[in-house]
Protein backbone atom coordinates (compact mmCIF):
# COMPACT_ATOMS: atom_id res chain seq x y z
CA UNK A 1 0.00 0.00 0.00
CA UNK A 2 1.53 3.40 -0.61
CA UNK A 3 1.23 5.36 2.38
CA UNK A 4 3.40 8.33 4.52
CA UNK A 5 6.40 7.06 6.54
CA UNK A 6 5.24 6.07 9.97
CA UNK A 7 6.17 7.16 13.12
CA UNK A 8 4.59 6.61 16.33
CA UNK A 9 6.12 8.94 19.34
CA UNK A 10 4.74 8.49 23.31
CA UNK A 11 6.22 10.22 26.20
CA UNK A 12 5.56 8.01 29.19
CA UNK A 13 6.08 7.48 32.89
CA UNK A 14 8.22 4.23 33.76
CA UNK A 15 5.04 2.38 34.38
CA UNK A 16 3.88 2.86 30.89
CA UNK A 17 1.22 6.23 31.62
CA UNK A 18 0.84 9.18 29.42
CA UNK A 19 -0.82 11.03 32.09
CA UNK A 20 -2.35 11.01 35.63
CA UNK A 21 -5.75 11.65 36.47
CA UNK A 22 -5.52 15.19 38.09
CA UNK A 23 -6.72 18.08 35.38
CA UNK A 24 -3.09 19.80 35.20
CA UNK A 25 -0.83 18.38 32.39
CA UNK A 26 1.71 16.43 33.49
CA UNK A 27 5.41 17.09 32.43
CA UNK A 28 6.94 14.05 30.94
CA UNK A 29 9.72 15.69 29.18
CA UNK A 30 12.67 18.16 29.19
CA UNK A 31 13.54 21.33 28.11
CA UNK A 32 16.08 19.73 25.61
CA UNK A 33 13.96 17.17 24.33
CA UNK A 34 10.75 20.04 23.47
CA UNK A 35 13.92 21.41 21.35
CA UNK A 36 14.60 17.85 19.67
CA UNK A 37 10.50 17.39 18.95
CA UNK A 38 10.83 21.01 17.01
CA UNK A 39 13.17 20.12 14.95
CA UNK A 40 11.63 16.58 14.08
CA UNK A 41 8.33 17.42 13.68
CA UNK A 42 9.82 20.17 11.10
CA UNK A 43 10.98 17.42 9.08
CA UNK A 44 7.92 15.79 9.12
CA UNK A 45 4.90 17.00 6.43
CA UNK A 46 1.21 15.33 8.35
CA UNK A 47 0.69 15.04 12.48
CA UNK A 48 -2.15 12.64 13.86
CA UNK A 49 -3.85 12.94 17.34
CA UNK A 50 -7.24 11.48 18.98
CA UNK A 51 -10.03 13.14 20.02
CA UNK A 52 -9.17 12.37 23.37
CA UNK A 53 -6.09 14.05 23.01
CA UNK A 54 -7.70 16.93 21.35
CA UNK A 55 -9.84 17.06 24.14
CA UNK A 56 -7.26 17.16 27.05
CA UNK A 57 -4.25 18.96 25.85
CA UNK A 58 -5.83 21.40 23.23
CA UNK A 59 -2.64 21.08 21.46
CA UNK A 60 -1.48 23.44 18.85
CA UNK A 61 0.74 21.02 17.32
CA UNK A 62 2.66 23.98 15.64
CA UNK A 63 6.59 24.09 14.73
CA UNK A 64 8.03 26.57 17.42
CA UNK A 65 11.13 27.41 15.72
CA UNK A 66 11.31 30.88 13.83
CA UNK A 67 13.98 29.40 12.38
CA UNK A 68 12.55 25.97 11.37
CA UNK A 69 9.49 27.52 9.82
CA UNK A 70 11.22 29.74 7.96
CA UNK A 71 13.02 26.14 6.61
CA UNK A 72 10.20 24.96 5.71
CA UNK A 73 9.27 27.66 3.85
CA UNK A 74 12.78 27.57 1.75
CA UNK A 75 11.74 23.99 0.86
CA UNK A 76 8.21 24.86 -0.49
CA UNK A 77 6.42 23.83 2.13
CA UNK A 78 4.32 25.32 4.35
CA UNK A 79 5.25 26.49 7.75
CA UNK A 80 3.54 23.96 9.79
CA UNK A 81 2.21 20.60 9.42
CA UNK A 82 -0.93 19.55 8.28
CA UNK A 83 -3.08 18.11 11.14
CA UNK A 84 -4.87 14.71 11.24
CA UNK A 85 -7.41 13.92 13.88
CA UNK A 86 -9.20 11.15 14.25
CA UNK A 87 -12.71 10.64 16.05
CA UNK A 88 -14.58 7.67 16.01
CA UNK A 89 -17.96 9.88 17.35
CA UNK A 90 -17.30 13.06 14.97
CA UNK A 91 -17.58 15.16 18.04
CA UNK A 92 -15.09 17.36 19.11
CA UNK A 93 -14.62 21.22 19.85
CA UNK A 94 -14.46 23.18 16.43
CA UNK A 95 -12.95 26.17 18.65
CA UNK A 96 -10.06 24.49 19.81
CA UNK A 97 -6.04 25.37 19.01
CA UNK A 98 -5.88 22.46 17.01
CA UNK A 99 -8.56 24.08 14.10
CA UNK A 100 -8.01 27.87 14.69
CA UNK A 101 -3.89 28.11 14.03
CA UNK A 102 -1.28 26.90 11.85
CA UNK A 103 -1.32 27.67 8.21
CA UNK A 104 -1.62 24.08 6.71
CA UNK A 105 -5.22 23.01 7.42
CA UNK A 106 -6.86 20.14 9.07
CA UNK A 107 -8.12 16.95 8.15
CA UNK A 108 -10.98 15.17 10.33
CA UNK A 109 -10.83 11.30 9.64
CA UNK A 110 -14.58 9.80 11.03
CA UNK A 111 -17.07 7.42 9.60
CA UNK A 112 -20.23 6.69 9.79
CA UNK A 113 -22.93 8.93 11.82
CA UNK A 114 -19.46 10.93 12.90
CA UNK A 115 -19.08 12.42 8.96
CA UNK A 116 -22.21 14.38 10.03
CA UNK A 117 -21.62 15.89 12.98
CA UNK A 118 -18.00 16.39 12.47
CA UNK A 119 -19.12 18.62 9.41
CA UNK A 120 -21.89 19.80 11.49
CA UNK A 121 -19.54 20.64 13.91
CA UNK A 122 -16.92 22.72 11.50
CA UNK A 123 -19.57 24.28 9.74
CA UNK A 124 -19.81 27.13 12.32
CA UNK A 125 -16.15 28.07 12.09
CA UNK A 126 -14.76 31.58 11.36
CA UNK A 127 -13.89 32.37 8.28
CA UNK A 128 -10.55 33.24 9.24
CA UNK A 129 -9.61 30.14 10.35
CA UNK A 130 -7.28 27.61 7.95
CA UNK A 131 -9.09 25.21 6.09
CA UNK A 132 -10.44 21.76 7.32
CA UNK A 133 -12.19 18.66 5.93
CA UNK A 134 -14.41 15.71 7.00
CA UNK A 135 -13.03 12.36 5.41
CA UNK A 136 -14.66 9.37 6.01
CA UNK A 137 -12.32 6.61 6.93
CA UNK A 138 -15.17 3.52 7.68
CA UNK A 139 -16.83 2.84 10.96
CA UNK A 140 -15.15 2.76 12.79
CA UNK A 141 -12.29 4.61 11.34
CA UNK A 142 -9.17 2.38 10.14
CA UNK A 143 -5.41 2.98 9.99
CA UNK A 144 -5.36 1.63 6.48
CA UNK A 145 -7.94 3.84 5.65
CA UNK A 146 -6.60 7.01 6.97
CA UNK A 147 -2.68 6.39 5.97
CA UNK A 148 -3.97 5.96 1.94
CA UNK A 149 -5.81 9.56 1.87
CA UNK A 150 -2.74 11.22 3.74
CA UNK A 151 -0.63 9.37 0.61
CA UNK A 152 -2.99 10.79 -2.12
CA UNK A 153 -2.61 14.22 -0.68
CA UNK A 154 1.08 13.89 -1.00
CA UNK A 155 1.84 13.41 3.01
CA UNK A 156 5.57 11.34 2.73
CA UNK A 157 5.82 11.59 6.48
CA UNK A 158 3.64 11.25 9.65
CA UNK A 159 3.91 11.59 13.12
CA UNK A 160 1.18 9.66 15.29
CA UNK A 161 1.15 11.30 19.21
CA UNK A 162 -1.23 9.45 20.46
CA UNK A 163 -2.94 8.97 23.04
CA UNK A 164 -3.77 5.61 24.17
CA UNK A 165 -6.67 4.41 21.39
CA UNK A 166 -5.08 5.77 18.39
CA UNK A 167 -1.50 4.54 18.93
CA UNK A 168 -3.24 0.88 19.62
CA UNK A 169 -4.88 1.19 16.36
CA UNK A 170 -1.88 2.26 14.31
CA UNK A 171 0.38 -0.49 16.52
CA UNK A 172 -2.72 -3.49 15.78
CA UNK A 173 -2.56 -2.61 12.16
CA UNK A 174 1.46 -3.08 11.69
CA UNK A 175 1.35 0.24 9.76
CA UNK A 176 3.70 1.74 12.17
CA UNK A 177 7.56 2.12 10.44
CA UNK A 178 9.30 3.24 13.83
CA UNK A 179 8.34 4.21 17.37
CA UNK A 180 10.17 6.58 19.74
CA UNK A 181 9.55 6.17 23.63
CA UNK A 182 10.44 8.71 25.91
CA UNK A 183 10.42 7.61 29.49
CA UNK A 184 10.30 10.08 31.72
CA UNK A 185 12.23 8.78 34.82
CA UNK A 186 9.62 8.86 37.38
CA UNK A 187 5.78 6.09 38.47
CA UNK A 188 2.70 7.71 37.70
CA UNK A 189 0.89 4.92 39.95
CA UNK A 190 -3.05 5.23 39.25
CA UNK A 191 -4.47 2.48 38.39
CA UNK A 192 -7.08 4.95 35.90
CA UNK A 193 -4.11 7.10 34.51
CA UNK A 194 -4.15 6.61 30.65
CA UNK A 195 -1.79 3.99 29.19
CA UNK A 196 0.53 4.29 26.55
CA UNK A 197 -1.81 1.43 24.88
CA UNK A 198 -4.21 -0.93 25.48
CA UNK A 199 -5.14 -4.74 25.11
CA UNK A 200 -4.79 -5.87 21.65
CA UNK A 201 -3.65 -8.13 18.75
CA UNK A 202 -0.01 -6.49 18.03
CA UNK A 203 2.20 -8.40 15.29
CA UNK A 204 5.50 -7.47 17.54
CA UNK A 205 5.82 -10.65 20.22
CA UNK A 206 8.21 -12.59 21.94
CA UNK A 207 8.34 -14.61 18.41
CA UNK A 208 8.60 -11.59 16.66
CA UNK A 209 10.10 -8.61 18.41
CA UNK A 210 10.88 -5.28 17.81
CA UNK A 211 14.40 -3.84 16.66
CA UNK A 212 16.16 -1.23 19.21
CA UNK A 213 18.18 0.68 16.81
CA UNK A 214 18.90 3.40 19.34
CA UNK A 215 18.70 4.09 23.25
CA UNK A 216 19.89 7.36 24.81
CA UNK A 217 19.88 9.96 27.45
CA UNK A 218 18.52 13.19 27.44
CA UNK A 219 19.02 14.22 30.51
CA UNK A 220 17.08 12.24 33.07
CA UNK A 221 14.50 11.15 30.06
CA UNK A 222 15.37 7.76 28.48
CA UNK A 223 14.63 7.56 24.28
CA UNK A 224 14.17 4.03 22.73
CA UNK A 225 13.71 4.09 19.30
CA UNK A 226 12.28 0.54 17.34
CA UNK A 227 11.52 -0.67 14.02
CA UNK A 228 9.31 -3.39 13.80
CA UNK A 229 11.40 -6.47 12.56
CA UNK A 230 9.98 -9.79 11.00
CA UNK A 231 13.10 -11.23 10.23
CA UNK A 232 13.96 -14.52 12.21
CA UNK A 233 16.34 -14.96 15.17
CA UNK A 234 18.77 -16.28 13.42
CA UNK A 235 18.86 -13.00 10.29
CA UNK A 236 18.33 -10.15 13.71
CA UNK A 237 21.88 -12.20 14.96
CA UNK A 238 23.70 -11.85 11.21
CA UNK A 239 22.12 -8.20 10.68
CA UNK A 240 22.83 -6.44 14.37
CA UNK A 241 20.56 -5.00 16.37
CA UNK A 242 22.03 -3.17 18.78
CA UNK A 243 21.30 0.76 19.96
CA UNK A 244 22.49 2.96 17.12
CA UNK A 245 22.89 -0.41 14.78
CA UNK A 246 21.83 1.16 11.38
CA UNK A 247 23.50 4.29 12.10
CA UNK A 248 20.47 6.71 11.62
CA UNK A 249 19.41 9.68 13.75
CA UNK A 250 16.71 9.68 16.28
CA UNK A 251 13.58 10.35 14.63
CA UNK A 252 9.55 10.48 16.05
CA UNK A 253 8.64 12.84 18.43
CA UNK A 254 8.22 12.55 22.28
CA UNK A 255 3.91 12.84 23.38
CA UNK A 256 4.77 15.47 26.21
CA UNK A 257 2.03 17.37 27.97
CA UNK A 258 3.31 20.52 29.80
CA UNK A 259 4.89 21.59 26.45
CA UNK A 260 2.32 24.52 24.43
CA UNK A 261 2.01 21.81 22.08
Amino acid sequence: MDRPHTILSCAMSVDGRIDDTTPERLRLSNEADFAEVDELRAGCDAILVGAGTLRADDPRLLVRSPALRARRRGEGRTENLLKVLVTRSGEFDPRARFFSTGDAGAVVYTGGPGVDAARAGLSGRPASDPPAEVVDAGSPPTAEAVLADLANRGVGRLLVEGGGHIHTMFLTSGLVDEIRLAVAPFFVGEEDAPRFVLPGAYPYSPAAPMRLVEARALGDVAVLRYRPDNRGPQEREAGGGRAGADGSAGTGVPRTRGEDR
